[in-house]
Formats: C-alpha cells, structure tokens, sequence
C-alpha cells in the first residue's frame, strides 16, 4: 500500500536507535536499504543481522562520518553502485547538547550547530542527483526542541530551529523533483533516555516504572514515551510514494507533548 516494495532508501544514523528501527521498517517494507554509522563494529553487526534476516542484497553498510564530505560522496557512490539509484534519504541527526546560554561557550554553540545542520545538508548535497532521478524523498529526523525550545537545552533547541528552517527552504528549492519533510520527535525510549536510565541514581527502579515516572513528570498526554518504531513508521510513510503530494511537512510524534498550534 505504501509503495516501498524494491525502493531504494539511505538511513543515516542507522546502526541503532530509531535510525535502525527505520531501516527494519524499511526492509520490512520491502526496500532495499543502505544504512551508515561512526562506530564500524557496531555498523557491521548490524548489517549482518539484516542481511540474515532480509538477504544481503538488500542491505548495504558503510562506516562514514556523515560530517565528512568526501565521506559521504563515497557512500552516495557505493549506493549508486549497489542499489542503481536512490529513491529516499533518511537524515538521522545526532543526539541533543544539555547547556543553558550561561554555559554554552562558542566552540559549543559552532560544534552543535555543525553537527545539527551539516548531518542534513553533506548528505542531501550527496544524493541530490539520484533523488532528483527518482523523483525522490528527503526525511529530516528531527526534535521538538525545534518548535517548542527548552531552556536547559538552548544551543540545540536553536539549533533544531535551523533545521526546520532548512527543511522549508530545500522543500521549495527542489519542488517538484524532490519531496522534503521531517518529524519531530518527543521523548523516545532510544538514545540519551535509555543512557539515563541505565545511569539512573535509584538502580533498583525497573524500566517500566522509571520510563513510566519519566512521562508523568514531561506531562506526556499519552502517558510514555514512545517506541523506536513508532518514529520509524511516521519517517516510513513521508519517505514512501503514499505521501507524493506532502512536502515543506513536518509530522510531530511526540505523544501529544507538543503545545504550539
């Protein structure tokens, strides 16, 4: 129904978190997906496990640094290579920076902002070709932190910002060749919360009942945090032709934790 079957998909961030719950959509889905990471151990456990599970023709890894231009040109070629072409990129960018403005230094600020903005656009600029081909999917995993800022986390929050405005611009930019939309994200039970949990002071307090604490104290209309798969299935479904008249779109999966109209 979603038109996935034998599309050809870049995941970014894909070896953990929801940028591999992403990839497992996918494949699910009936995609062919390239998948890449930092952490090449890791990357390559991954892949195999996908490659067992859904055939090694369909899963392509790759250790890159998404922040590394000729990096990425690279991965762009070897997905050209393998696959033939790209029908969707999947930009999963890093986690957040806990710093308020008082404790935010500029190698700080220049740093998050690098990472935040340059994990969307050296991988955009990289497949822009092929996506311009296939008349292609750009998904901007994003936070937010991009529309309803917290203080304890300025620098990323306007970092975010930067993204969303980005997102509108390359939207209007690469219409009608290349759909651009993103999500964002509340809490997900991925990431910088599944670190805190198992740095928790209270080691006794079990998953359930710190994750369930941590819900009610964010005032999570849903009541939890929400699943790596259901972030997966939003990005999924903008990536996929069953959205082919949505673009400049931002979809929120926070479990109702937004407050802006």
């Amino acid at each position: 129904m979603l038109g996935l079957d034998a599309k050809r998909v870049v995941v970014t961030g894909g070896s953990s978190g929801i940028g591999l719950a992403t990839a497992r959509w996918l494949l699910e889905a009936g995609a062919r997906v390239a998948i890449c990471a930092r952490t090449e151990s890791r990357l390559r456990d991954v892949a195999a496990g996908l490659g067992r599970e859904f055939g090694a023709e369909h899963v392509l890894a790759a250790p890159v640094d998404v922040l590394d231009a000729a990096a990425v040109n690279a991965f762009a070629e070897q997905v050209r290579g393998a696959f033939g072409g790209l029908d969707a990129l999947v930009n999963n960018a890093g986690q957040g920076r806990q710093s308020t403005f008082a404790s935010t230094d500029d190698t700080a600020w220049q740093d998050e902002w690098a990472l935040k903005l340059f994990s969307q656009i050296t991988p955009a600029r990289a497949c822009e070709h092929d996506l311009r081909a296939a008349r292609g999917a750009v998904v901007m995993v994003n936070s937010l932190l991009a529309l309803q800022p917290e203080p304890h986390m300025v620098c990323t929050s306007a970092a975010r910002a930067g993204v969303q405005s980005l997102l509108k611009s390359l939207s209007v930019e690469w219409a009608p060749d290349i759909r651009v939309n993103g999500i964002v994200l509340g809490l997900v039970g991925s990431g910088q919360w599944a670190k805190r949990f198992a740095e928790r002071a209270d080691q006794s307090v079990s998953h359930a009942d710190w994750y369930d604490a941590l819900a009610r104290r964010k005032g999570i209309p849903l009541g939890r945090l929400g699943e790596p798969s259901e972030a997966a299935a939003a990005i999924g479904f903008l990536a996929s032709p069953a959205a082919s008249y949505i673009t400049g779109a931002t979809l929120d999966v926070s479990g109702g934790l937004a407050r802006h109209i």
